[in-house]
């Protein structure tokens, strides 16, 4: 807003920084409410501001109304910061009044090579909704936009890995580590900036929105990821426990079998994990997971007792591939005879050819799985741990691939005791129906 003595001022938010240095291409992906759009709308009014002839075209990849454009969250920008006397807005248009600046709308189905060519002189570009933009429009637009000093800025929601927009960044930023900057993911060269920003790192966030995610983190893990973390939409029939599972708080009872606990050893770049899990009227409820990797095998002892509350208490059930491991988490003392830390009631798991299959078809007997909210690596795994797709016919296999699978192999390996080739035993063969 304008100042007593006549200068603009504007709250950027801090995750916004690095999109305010020069770059040719800019982009900001990321989650509902996380302030994206609003944050664009007001850099573009800004620069209109200091200088009044500046040309944008506010891009998306179908426009048919500008009910849906930019234009509603431009026109409350120059509000906000008390420029109105400086603009003309128009129905179709918003003029810069003192200038020959222009902020037009329109939608790049509607362009031709020929007709892209109207748009040569203009300063900038910004392409909203970038996700739904076709590889055609990015390779019809990015050369458009060249009057020396002129920018294309982006904003999504990601959908896809594949999307176009998402390939041109992976292009341009290939070699390029993230960085953490102000407590987001941003990744930068000379000539582009990408910050990745969620509703967690905008200040502004209304609260209704941030009760609506918490709602939505519970309900359906795999949707807030998408929708409100800025994660690819992965929910298809190839991932194992589609519907299987949602997220939750809650507290063991007494009456509550178990618990089951499980671990798997680490290899190379694997993590090794461990988790504890209940089972309460046909629902399997995973309490605590925890993994690391690299990590010794003299470590495990500690690490795990630290993670897991009362870990050595109880049985917990391990990979048989690595029998002499066990017996060393088992042992009170090192080979030279000195006390260490150690997990005395550790056991190797019974395998056989197929077991793993067999015990994912066991775990999908459960009405329900739960995974306690504080297991983030346990739910990125559900969301993620699927079965192979023959790339040729696209057709989903009953092998699972070999990632995202270390908790799950974890809660295999807790639940040994009650799976037999295939068939549940004992009182967990009694799945509940509906009446």
């Amino acid at each position: 807003m304008l100042t007593a003595d006549g200068v603009l001022a504007a709250q950027t938010p801090e995750w916004a920084e690095p999109l305010l240095a020069p770059r040719r291409i800019k982009g900001a992906k990321g989650g509902r409410s996380s302030g994206k759009s609003h944050f664009f709308a007001e850099d573009l009014i800004l620069l209109l501001v200091e200088d009044p002839n500046q040309q944008w075209v506010c891009i998306r990849e179908i426009q048919k109304s500008l009910k849906f454009s930019a234009k509603k969250t431009l026109e409350g920008k120059i509000r906000k910061l008390g420029v109105s006397h400086l603009f003309d807005i128009r129905e179709t248009e918003i003029r810069r009044r003192g200038g020959e600046g222009l902020l037009i709308f329109q939608g790049m189905q509607d362009h031709t090579a020929d007709s892209i060519k109207s748009l040569e002189g203009f300063d900038g570009a910004w392409v909203e909704e970038a996700q739904s933009m076709s590889k055609r429009s990015l390779e019809l637009l990015e050369p458009t936009i060249r009057k020396p000093g002129s920018q294309i800025w982006f904003s999504w929601n990601p959908d896809q890995p594949d999307d176009a927009v998402e390939q041109l960044f992976n292009d341009m930023l290939a070699d390029v580590k993230p960085s953490r900057v102000n407590g987001v993911q941003v990744w930068e060269t000379e000539a582009c900036v990408l910050v990745h920003v969620n509703y967690t790192d905008n200040p502004w966030c209304p609260k209704e929105m941030k009760q609506l995610a918490a709602r939505q983190r519970r309900r359906d893990y795999e949707r807030y990821v998408h929708i409100w973390l800025g994660g690819f939409n992965t929910k298809s029939e190839k991932q194992i426990f589609q519907g299987l599972w949602r997220v939750d708080d809650f507290v063991p009872q007494h009456d509550w079998e178990g618990p089951f606990q499980g671990g798997d050893f680490g290899f190379a770049k694997d993590p090794s994990c461990a988790v504890r899990c209940w089972i309460h009227d046909n629902v399997l409820y995973i309490e605590y997971d925890s993994g690391k990797t690299g990590l010794e095998l003299d470590e495990h002892a500690d690490f795990f007792k630290k993670a897991i509350p009362g870990f050595e208490r109880f049985p917990s059930r391990w990979d048989s591939a690595r029998p002499e491991s066990i017996a060393y988490l088992r042992k009170p003392t090192d080979p030279e005879g000195r006390p260490k830390s150690c997990l005395p009631r550790a056991k190797a798991v019974v395998k056989w050819p197929g077991s793993v299959k067999d015990g994912i078809e066991f775990i999908k007997t459960f009405d329900e799985i739960v995974i306690h909210t504080r297991c983030v690596e346990m739910q990125e795994e559900a969301r993620l741990y699927s079965y192979k797709v023959i790339k040729r016919s696209g057709d989903i296999t009953d092998e699972p691939e070999d990632e995202y699978d270390h908790r799950w192999d974890s809660v295999r390996y807790a639940l040994a005791p009650l799976i037999k080739r295939g068939k549940r035993v004992g009182f967990y063969a009694r799945k509940k129906r509906a009446a």
